[in-house]
């Protein structure tokens, strides 16, 4: 199996220039079951990037282009009268997929963002009494335009918090902006993708994933480190119980990445800020020191003790 995440991460980095770092997380986000979060500005890889995943890893995809007129029943799902049968039939929304590509989900109301967030975290939706348990795998891939651009409103914390982690691809370097350019002069690879891992085996990732060794020690480090985003002069709301167990998972999913079925402090530092960054309210103050989340989050990577673990 480790065989198949190399030749994904291979496949992906073919399609998607110059952003492994990036990528790598969206698959371990993906192997540890959970949700991401792409902030960046328009036309930088964040659908491509979507509709990559889903085809590497045979996942039906479905998008749902948020906008202000965007109503929960879309995302949902609704029920219809079916005069041949005489019955009210279920007409599956846009969430009944494998791969769900929300884009620009600051551009719609809270009404609809809250519609999201009982598939998010439950894996099912509840229409007119009736429950419906959604595909599985299930990955919710959400972008968003920064705060400040035209139409968009904040998430509230609960929804980011939904999220495992939060990322931004970036523009790409000049090397692989030359990259990107020569490629699709003839064909988008992305036409060219197949399929590397089925669904199937990707469910058996996502439980091997879960298997992998947390020491106590490394558990100690983790709520050491949630704590301490705590107790931080500079931060409001710090790490929740639920972020915390999403670094686990995160942290898991990426010493498997790594080939170890255990965990060492180095895979918790790789993860943590993608993992709390988002999860942060930050005090006034920190605007005035012009302090961003991240920079606080490296402050108490360097602060909290790391534990000896021997591998």
């Amino acid at each position: 199996m480790a065989d198949k995440i190399r030749t994904l991460q291979e496949q992906l980095g073919k399609i998607i220039k110059g952003k492994k770092e990036v990528t790598d997380k969206i698959i371990m986000a993906i192997l540890a079951r959970g949700h991401v979060l792409l902030e960046d500005v328009p036309g930088v890889g964040k659908t491509t990037t979507a509709l990559a995943l889903s085809k590497l890893m045979g996942m039906e995809f479905q998008r749902i282009q948020f906008t202000p007129d965007v109503v929960p029943s879309d995302v949902t799902g609704f029920t219809m009268y079916n005069k041949e049968t005489g019955k009210f039939e279920y007409r599956p929304g846009a969430v009944m997929c494998n791969f769900l590509l929300a884009d620009e989900i600051n551009r719609t109301s809270s009404k609809t963002q809250a519609a999201l967030l009982e598939v998010m975290e439950e894996g099912k939706v509840t229409v007119d009494g009736e429950t419906h348990v959604v595909p599985q795998p299930f990955v919710v891939l959400a972008t968003e335009n920064p705060v400040g651009s035209s139409g968009t409103q904040m998430l509230p914390e609960s929804q980011l918090d939904r999220f495992m982690v939060s990322l931004s691809m970036g523009y790409p370097d000049h090397a692989s902006l030359i990259d990107i350019l020569r490629d699709r002069q003839d064909i988008n690879p992305l036409e060219k993708a197949e399929t590397v891992i089925q669904r199937e085996e990707l469910l058996n990732l996502q439980d091997q994933v879960q298997k992998v060794y947390m020491d106590d020690r490394i558990l100690s480090y983790v709520a050491d480190l949630a704590e301490a985003t705590r107790d931080h002069e500079l931060i409001t709301l710090g790490l929740s119980p639920r972020g915390t167990l999403a670094l686990c998972r995160m942290s898991k999913a990426a010493a498997f990445v790594e080939g170890r079925d255990y965990v060492v402090p180095e895979d918790i530092k790789k993860v943590f800020g993608d993992v709390a960054g988002h999860r942060m309210v930050l005090e006034s103050r920190a605007r005035y020191e012009d302090k961003t989340s991240r920079e606080i989050l490296d402050e108490i990577l360097d602060t909290v003790p790391v534990p000896k673990v021997e591998g």
